[in-house]
Order: C-alpha cells, then sequence, then structure tokens
C-alpha cells in the first residue's frame, strides 16, 4: 500500500525489479484480457524479457517506483515490433501499471520518460495494440500522439470468449518527443 503522495521516480529496469516486475505482469494474466498471456510466469521464466530491454538502445524498459519506496507502481517497454530486419526502426510499446494505482497519472509519467529516451534512437514509428475494451488505454495513447489505425476482431480467445485488439500507431523522429496533449 503507497502511503506516499509525492510524485513517483521513474528509472530504467534493473535485475532488482525482476520478481516485483513478475508479480505486477501475472496479475494482468491471471485477471484480465489485457495480456494474452494465460499461464503466469515465475521470475525465472521472465528474465529473459528483462534482459531484452537494456538500458539504452531501441528496446527498453522504463519502471515507476515509490518516491519513499522501491515498490513498483507500473512500468512501460519498448520492444521489436515484428523479429524480421526490415521492421528494425518501429517498435511495440505498451504500459501497465500496479492495479491500486489506477488514474494517478504513472501510465502518463512511463511514456513521458520511455519517449524521451527513444528520442535519439534511429526509430521510426510506435505501434501498440490495446485489447478491447480499454478506454483509459486508448485515450493515453491518443494523448501521446498515438493514432488508431485498425482493429483485428476476436484476434485473441481468453477467459473462454474472444477479444478484439485496437492498434495504434505514432510517428518518431529521431532527436524528437512528439507529445501531444489537448
Amino acid at each position: 500500500m503507497p502511503s506516499e503522495r509525492t510524485e513517483p521516480q521513474v528509472r530504467p529496469g534493473v535485475e532488482a525489479d525482476l520478481e516485483a516486475l513478475t508479480a505486477l505482469y501475472n496479475h494482468y494474466v491471471r485477471e484480465t484480457a489485457i495480456t494474452f498471456d494465460t499461464a503466469i510466469f515465475t521470475p525465472e521464466e521472465r528474465r529473459p524479457w528483462l534482459l531484452s530491454h537494456p538500458v539504452d538502445g531501441p528496446h527498453r524498459l522504463m519502471v515507476a517506483t515509490g518516491t519513499n519506496s522501491q515498490e513498483i507502481l507500473g512500468y512501460a517497454t519498448s520492444s521489436p515490433y515484428r523479429q524480421k530486419p526490415a521492421y528494425a526502426t518501429s517498435v511495440e510499446t505498451t504500459v501497465y501499471v500496479a492495479p491500486h494505482t489506477g488514474r494517478r497519472g504513472i501510465g502518463t509519467l512511463l511514456y513521458e520518460a520511455l519517449f524521451e529516451a527513444l528520442s535519439g534512437e534511429d526509430l521510426h514509428r510506435a505501434y501498440a495494440g490495446i485489447a478491447q475494451p480499454n478506454e483509459a488505454s486508448g485515450r493515453l495513447h491518443e494523448r501521446f500522439g498515438f493514432q488508431h489505425v485498425g482493429t483485428y476482431r476476436e484476434v485473441g480467445r481468453k477467459f473462454g470468449r474472444y477479444w478484439d485488439v485496437a492498434w495504434y500507431e505514432k510517428p518518431l523522429q529521431p532527436g524528437t518527443l512528439e507529445v501531444g496533449f489537448g
């Protein structure tokens, strides 16, 4: 339970965060259709994911922590969009916040830090897939300049039903930060 009401801190994710990051992600695996993973992970199973997000380069992991604690309040990543070489200048971004931190601006802080970290990278586009319905995530992405480009209908099955995924796209230019607050 966070007791601080001051600004959370955002920093690159590190090995010591693995257990807390795994627990946070597992909440979404167990309780929601936000991720289409269906089985929870151990920290050791999640280690390759963590290691695929170094502190530099186009694939980053940013974590938000409480000001006076190291409690993980959320995280954001940029990951390879697809594995084929021609996709190298595109990334897929995502953000997860701890369930008790909703509507506190954690997602915004994480995306601000992520896109600032990516601003000098050789990247052309960012993509985000948002399982539907998820109005809060759609609004967050639109604030950061993402535009809805299409929806895959009933593309994933979880909890005995099919879910749509709305896809969003954001142009990225080396050395610039595009944030659209309106």
